[in-house]
């Protein structure tokens, strides 16, 4: 037995159908379809083909089917239609990441909870890692008369700040000229690199050997931090309104498996360059999830790093929605970290 048109048209058909019902199809709702020209009798006999084939469940004896995750896959790689983004979810990313870039934290933050928003699932987003990030400017901010801002900025869009105390007065045009004269010695170095190259400058710029010192410390405290992956996570508690998880066990388990970052991290976590993963049921390789569909891509920086955005929902989750999101978040990301986005 083999699939034909009529049955990938029949298996479209009850997808379509249960990702927006999440209720058992039967013959007779495929049959009203506008579109599909065929009696109940052989929608049944076709359902009945494509239940032997793996494609169909039936979950009570009386019920109608309901797609397996041989059905979702099949239907991800060959029959899904191209989603479309409203205007109004355009808007509400670039209203979102339209500001000044603060700390990466806060825009991973923001990124997972935008698309929660915007998928109605849960979404994990990972910051970026690989190649160390590059210096582009460090700047010098005065904030009080024994005080200063040191703010660095990387070729990632990652900003670190810190105020550092000066035992005497600095004015503001001295502060502005060690900037500069910081900023042209190390961009383009990675902060290890800074850190061996500012001792020269300190002792080539003696009457103010306090305040580089601070700098100093500064950056190295900077590159010697653990370098510890972020994890953000936005709408959790989305998976609950499904039927898939109004079961206790189930839910507490789902639960469990989100406050576990480190192992939540290594399931998300993708590979390729904007490429999309797709993980359907007992694809994921998590007990936890075996109800669960896992969809993935990637956003890169312009230091050469890259970071994973991910949703996971319930397998009838409307994947072309979720791929265009992402494909959405992804370019935002991407453009944003790399100096697309307007940065000050």
């Amino acid at each position: 037995m083999e699939m034909d048109e009529r049955k990938l048209k029949i298996l479209q058909a009850i997808i379509d159908d249960y990702i927006l019902t999440g209720v058992p199809v039967g013959s007779r709702t495929i049959s009203k379809k506008a579109d599909m020209g065929l009696s109940s009798a052989t929608i049944r006999n076709e359902m009945s083909d494509l239940e032997e084939l793996g494609y169909l469940d039936q979950p009570h004896v009386s019920a109608g089917r309901i797609p397996s995750a041989k059905a979702y896959r099949l239907y991800v790689d060959s029959l899904m239609k191209a989603g479309r983004i409203r205007d109004d979810s355009l808007e509400t990313v670039s209203r979102h990441f339209s500001g000044r870039v603060h700390q990466m934290e806060d825009v991973i933050d923001h990124a997972a909870s935008v698309i929660s928003a915007l998928t109605k699932y849960t979404a994990v987003v990972l910051s970026p890692k690989g190649k160390q990030p590059r210096l582009q400017t460090v700047q010098l901010v005065p904030v009080a008369r024994d005080a200063a801002l040191v703010v660095i900025v990387t070729d990632t869009g990652i900003v670190r700040d810190s105020t550092i105390h000066l035992n005497s007065e600095v004015d503001s045009d001295t502060l502005y000229a060690i900037s500069r004269a910081i900023t042209e010695a190390v961009r383009g170095h990675t902060l290890a690199e800074a850190c061996e190259i500012l001792p020269d400058m300190i002792g080539r710029m003696q009457e103010n050997e306090e305040l580089l010192q601070s700098i100093y410390g500064f950056l190295n405290d900077r590159r010697s931090a653990p370098r510890k992956l972020h994890v953000a996570i936005g709408g959790t508690s989305n998976m609950l309104s499904y039927p898939e998880y109004s079961d206790v066990e189930k839910a507490r388990s789902f639960l469990s498996l989100m406050e576990t970052r480190d192992k939540l991290a290594s399931i998300i976590d993708g590979n390729g360059e904007m490429a999309f993963t797709v993980r359907i049921g007992p694809e994921t390789g998590v007990p936890e999830m075996v109800d669960c569909s896992i969809v993935t891509a990637t956003y890169s920086t312009g230091g050469g790093q890259q970071g994973t955005i991910g949703v996971i929902g319930p397998t009838r989750m409307q994947y072309s929605r979720v791929i265009s999101i992402l494909n959405m978040m992804g370019h935002q990301l991407t453009d944003l970290f790399s100096g697309g986005s307007d940065k000050e």
